[in-house]
């Protein structure tokens, strides 16, 4: 559940907004929140409940205070008490600006800032569960259901700590490209019936050598996909549903880079950078 005058992009139309985790939550699993948060608010909260009654446990009670002693406050709710708050009051979020939020279930995320937010035991599952936070390098307004293929100019050009997030469904490839030159400065292109992620550079007309060694594949013939690709000063780092998949070092000056593509049988929900 969450609650609060939040204005949430993609999903949620409506606040405050209550809705069932299908499958409940599982080691590994990761939600996302991204939204703008209302100069004059006061406070706001997410809820992870055990079930849709108002005196139901809730296993994660997540809640940004604006109240000049600007903190997150943490809880949980069990057998119709309250237990021990725990506060950050190094606070990652600012009224009028808009925020992504990252909860992981069991499993580390590559947001600017994280915290260990509690062991949670309980009915509904137990896990340690983790916030990251990141309102650096996304400036522009989300791009809901763009045509395929895809091309637009990132303005401001590339910087260091500049991310994007790229949500849809497999197969498709996704370059960096310096239209001055037409150098692609990466190639990211996930081949589900091989099982690979086939990452490379093209410059001066000619491909660089392939790099496909990967832990694991999270990349699945038409299943979701939620993709962060994050430039930083040596290297781009990707994470895909909430975790770290690779890097990829620089082959090229990323301040020459221009121009995002997206292409391939793909169908895109939501880019935004």
């Amino acid at each position: 559940i969450v609650l609060g005058r939040l204005s949430l992009f993609l999903v949620l139309q409506r606040i405050p907004y209550l809705g069932p985790i299908h499958g409940g939550l599982r080691e590994g699993m990761s939600i996302y929140i991204q939204g703008s948060i209302p100069k004059d608010i006061s406070r706001f909260h997410v809820n992870l409940r055990c079930n849709e009654s108002a005196s139901g446990d809730i296993a994660l009670h997540f809640n940004p205070r604006f109240d000049g002693l600007d903190k997150v406050v943490f809880n949980s709710y069990r057998n119709g008490s309250w237990e021990s708050e725990e506060k950050v009051r190094s606070m990652p979020f600012t009224a009028g600006q808009a925020f992504e939020t990252v909860i992981g279930v069991g499993s580390a995320c590559g947001g600017t800032d994280q915290y260990n937010v509690m062991r949670t035991k309980g009915r509904c599952f137990s896990a340690e569960l983790m916030l990251c936070f990141s309102a650096q390098g996304l400036g522009g307004q989300p791009i809901h259901n763009p045509a395929v293929p895809f091309s637009t100019m990132i303005h401001g050009g590339m910087h260091p700590k500049k991310t994007f997030i790229i949500r849809g469904r497999v197969p498709m490839a996704v370059n960096f490209v310096a239209s001055g030159s037409g150098n692609t400065a990466l190639h990211l292109n996930p081949r589900v019936k091989a099982g690979e992620v086939v990452r490379n550079s093209r410059i001066g007309g000619d491909w660089g050598k392939e790099e496909r060694q990967l832990s694991t594949n999270p990349f699945r013939e038409g299943q979701f996909f939620d993709m962060s690709i994050r430039c930083g000063n040596q290297k781009f780092k990707v994470f895909v549903n909430g975790e770290h998949l690779f890097d990829f070092a620089h082959r090229m000056s990323f301040y020459e880079i221009n121009m995002l593509e997206i292409r391939g049988d793909v169908q895109i929900f939501y880019v935004q950078f």
